[in-house]
Order: C-alpha cells, then sequence, then structure tokens
C-alpha cells in the first residue's frame, strides 16, 4: 500500500490550503501517515542548522561542488514518532521539473542541538543526483530499484527501510539542491511505506505527535534568530475567528501572562519570541474557531522554549588546600552564572580534556586556567585564570630558574599573611610575607637538603567576620 501525502498547513482539510514549510530543524513539523500532506521549500530558514563554515559534511550529507550549494540548501523538516514496532520508508516525490530533492534521517531520540553540531549523523540519507521523479527510503515505485547503504556516487536514489521501535523520534530532512531561482518555493510529496504502514497507516506512526501542533520542545541560545511559533498548524485548520497566545515562565504550572497576543488569524497567527533567556517557559494558544465546531481547539502541553545564555565564570571555590587538614590536594569547584538552573556544562583545566562535574581534585597550587563549554552549543570561553592558594611540596635552590625559592602561592590574595621557616629542631631561619620568598639560605649560608617546617598566620572572612587562621606543615628543599 502507498499513501500518498499530500502535505498542507492544516490537517485534515482540502488542497486549496497553502502549504506550510518548516525549513529550521527546532520547528519541525509533526508528522503521521494517516492522512495527505504537501511540501515546498526555498531557502534555509532563520538559522543555519549547519553552520557551513564549521560543517562542510556530516555522514553522508555533502557539500557538493557548487560553493554555494551547502547541505541545507532549500529546505523543510519534519518528526515522526514510531507507532508500532517495524520498518518505515517513504516516497519523496518531485513536483517540479527543476527541483533536485534529497533526504537525510536522523535517530532515534536525538535533539536538533546534536544535529546541528555533527554529534548525532544521518542514519539513512541520499545526496546523490537523482536520475527519476523519486527517492527515499524502501523501494522506488518508479523503477523498482531496491533501497542500499548511501554510497558517494552509486548514483541509488533509495536507502534501506527504517527498522523502528514504538515511541522512538525520528528527524526528517528534506532538502532541494536544485532552484527554479523565480522566488517561487518548490513542491514535493512524502509518501510513508513499508509493511508497518501496510498494517495499519493510522498506527504506524504516533498520530498523537501531531496533536502537539505547535512542535517539539525548542532549545535555542540567547542571540539567536527570534522563534517563530505558528497556529495554523492546529486541527482548526482555517476555521479561526480569534487566537489568544499564553505563557507559563517558570513551567510551573501557573500562567504568569495569560494574553501575550490575541487577535484574528491577521493578527496573531504567529507569535514572535525574541531569543533571550528572559523569555524561556512554556507557551500555550487557544484558538477560537469560527464554526463553533469544536468551540477552541488547544495544544494541552504547550511548547517549552529553554533559552540558554553563553558561559560565564562567576567564581572558583576552594574547597580543601594544603593551608587546610589535607596536605596533598587542592580541591576546587568551578561555579558558573546560570540565571535560570537549568544550563548543561563542562570544564577543562590547564589545557586538560573536558568533564562534565565541576570538582578538580589535586590542582597545582598558584596559577590555573579554565575553559568553559556549553554543552547546549551556546559558546565556550577563553582560557580563565584563577589562583589557588597552596604550598609547593619541595623546591630546588640551584639557580636554574626553575623553583629556586619557595613562598606559598596566592598568598597576596589573603589578609596580612605572615609565614615562619623553621629547621627540624624548630629554629627559625625566615619570615617572610606577601611579597618575598626563602632562597634555602640562612645568614648567607646554603642550608642543606632536608625536610623544613611553616607556620602561616593570616585573616580570613568568615559570614562577615575576620578570623585569624593558623596552619602549619612542611616541605622539602632538594639540591
Amino acid at each position: 500500500m502507498r499513501i500518498v501525502l499530500y502535505f498542507f498547513c492544516c490537517i485534515g482539510f482540502t488542497a486549496s490550503v497553502a502549504a506550510q514549510n518548516s525549513p529550521d530543524c527546532r520547528t519541525a513539523i509533526p508528522v503521521c501517515a494517516d492522512m495527505p500532506y504537501l511540501g515546498s521549500a526555498d531557502g534555509i530558514g532563520d538559522i543555519e542548522d549547519f553552520d557551513p563554515d564549521v560543517i562542510t559534511e556530516t555522514g553522508c550529507l555533502e557539500k557538493g561542488s557548487v560553493s554555494e550549494a551547502n547541505i541545507e540548501h532549500n529546505t523543510s523538516w519534519f518528526v515522526f514518532r514510531a507507532g508500532t514496532d517495524g520498518q518505515v520508508g517513504f516516497d519523496l516525490e518531485s513536483l517540479s521539473a527543476t527541483a533536485e530533492w534529497d533526504f537525510a534521517v536522523y535517530g532515534p531520540d536525538v535533539d536538533c542541538v546534536a544535529i546541528s553540531n555533527g554529534t548525532a549523523q544521518p542514519i539513512r540519507c541520499n545526496y546523490e543526483v537523482n536520475n527519476t521523479d523519486f527517492t527515499g527510503l524502501g523501494v522506488n515505485p518508479e523503477n523498482g530499484q531496491v533501497g542500499a547503504p548511501s554510497l558517494t556516487q552509486n548514483l541509488n536514489t533509495y536507502d534501506e527501510w527504517l527498522d523502528v521501535t514504538a515511541g522512538e523520534l525520528y528527524y526528517i530532512l528534506i532538502n532541494n539542491f536544485n532552484t527554479n531561482f523565480d522566488g517561487d518555493p518548490e513542491p514535493f510529496s512524502i509518501t510513508f511505506t513499508s509493511s508497518s504502514v501496510n498494517a495499519n497507516q493510522n498506527t504506524a506512526l504516533d498520530c498523537t505527535l501531531r496533536d502537539e501542533f505547535l512542535g517539539l520542545d525548542i532549545t535555542a541560545c540567547e542571540g539567536d534568530p527570534d522563534i517563530t511559533l505558528s497556529a495554523l498548524r492546529s486541527p482548526a485548520g482555517p476555521d479561526i475567528a480569534n487566537i489568544r497566545w499564553y505563557v507559563d515562565y517558570e513551567d510551573d504550572g501557573v500562567i504568569d501572562n495569560n494574553n501575550l497576543l490575541s487577535g484574528p488569524p491577521a493578527v496573531a497567527e504567529e507569535l514572535v519570541i525574541p531569543s533571550q533567556i528572559a523569555n524561556s517557559g512554556r507557551y500555550f494558544v487557544e484558538i477560537t474557531t469560527a464554526s463553533g465546531t469544536p468551540p477552541t481547539v488547544v495544544d494541552d502541553g504547550g511548547i517549552l522554549i529553554t533559552i540558554f545564555g553563553p558561559p560565564v565564570l562567576q567564581e572558583v571555590i576552594t574547597l580543601n588546600s594544603n593551608l587546610t587538614n589535607n596536605p596533598d590536594q587542592n580541591n576546587i569547584e568551578i561555579i558558573v552564572e546560570d540565571v535560570r538552573g537549568n544550563g548543561s556544562f563542562e570544564y577543562a583545566i590547564n589545557g586538560g580534556e573536558f568533564q562534565d562535574s565541576a570538582i578538580f581534585l589535586d590542582v597545582p597550587p598558584g596559577l590555573n586556567t579554565v575553559i568553559i563549554n556549553d554543552k547546549n552549543g551556546c559558546g565556550i570561553t577563553d582560557p580563565i585564570e584563577f589562583l589557588v592558594v597552596g604550598y609547593p611540596k619541595f623546591f630546588t635552590p640551584n639557580g636554574d630558574s626553575t623553583n629556586d625559592v619557595w613562598n606559598i602561592k596566592g598568598i597576596e590574595t589573603l589578609s596580612d599573611p605572615v609565614v615562619f621557616i623553621f629547621d627540624r629542631y624548630g629554629k627559625l631561619l625566615k619570615q617572610l610575607d606577601a611579597f618575598s620568598a626563602w632562597d634555602g639560605t640562612y645568614i648567607g649560608k646554603e642550608m642543606p637538603a632536608s625536610d623544613y617546617w611553616f607556620r602561616f598566620e593570616y585573616n580570613e572572612v568568615e559570614s562577615g567576620i575576620v578570623i585569624a587562621k593558623t596552619t602549619q606543615n612542611h616541605f622539602s628543599l632538594k639540591r
């Protein structure tokens, strides 16, 4: 069975309804296999899902020989959820003489961030020159060509069936390599096929996903292009008298603004949301129908929009150090400014590997650097210097300009510091402040290689009160 799908802007209405397109992954259109759809594309949308300066190839998606024909030349994005276990395929048919359609399928259960940064590679795709009007997954209905794994320049326009498990989420990118250059979108049809669809076209794909007509939840970065939500994909179709948008900014079940925008379709069919952290929240729309049947249509779950800012270092906390009760460790925690408390970051210090934990153990005393990366793709910091107060375990005063003198590193950050150095018998050899160091001598004579003791006194503010602190330990002089 082949279910020819003509993609209309509004589900369940006639071909006279203008076609709707979503050229950005973050606003991918939920689809099902039970009714007709018609698609069209001309342009890459508001955001670049594949930064052309960074990603020129991802899996079997290739930029090609034409420099401006990158992998998102004229795009449409769709998303579906498998309703049953089995196979899913589709036929993508060109409905114009000039279009050159390609596709890629991502999943299961990836998101647009992973797709955009190349972490998620397509599991099915075809970016070959099409010598028929069809490309897709499964079997070409025009010439019987059986799908095969994608290989560059194999000229096979069909890839293999997709084996799915109920509940899995998949994205489809459809790209028009060519364009008619007249400014008009070029049309295509997409037809879902395979044994799952043959068995039951109403359940092969989970049609409840389409009830979330505002689309899947969106994550964005502060400063991204504005996010545009559309009310025109609802089951009301064109049967609209009034539209009202409202929002729960904290996503806590309490509506914070009951009327962001309202009016007839000409006024309120789209809600434009600037990409600023303060605009994160769950957005809803209520559509009042003109016919009154049904009276209203609401996407009950709304759409959660989370906007992340670039990582900003707030402070570096010393959890314990050589100056406390553990002389073998300097443990620190990186604190990032996170306005809404929902950021996701990874950290690297002193040019090392990134880690998810903000806590680092055994950090060397003195000046260090940290780099913070936002895992949502919203930026990475330059190396930021931070200071760990601690003492070297040894020094080597041999005149090679490396570890020739000894003092507590980071001492200049403390209040009223003073250091006393003693030999093993308790004889005072040197008194240091923040601007001096011991060179391993006593009254001009070199002291022998041995362990030496120090007592360190300084002031520290705790709960607004200045507390006098004292600590003592030992270090080695090596010659």
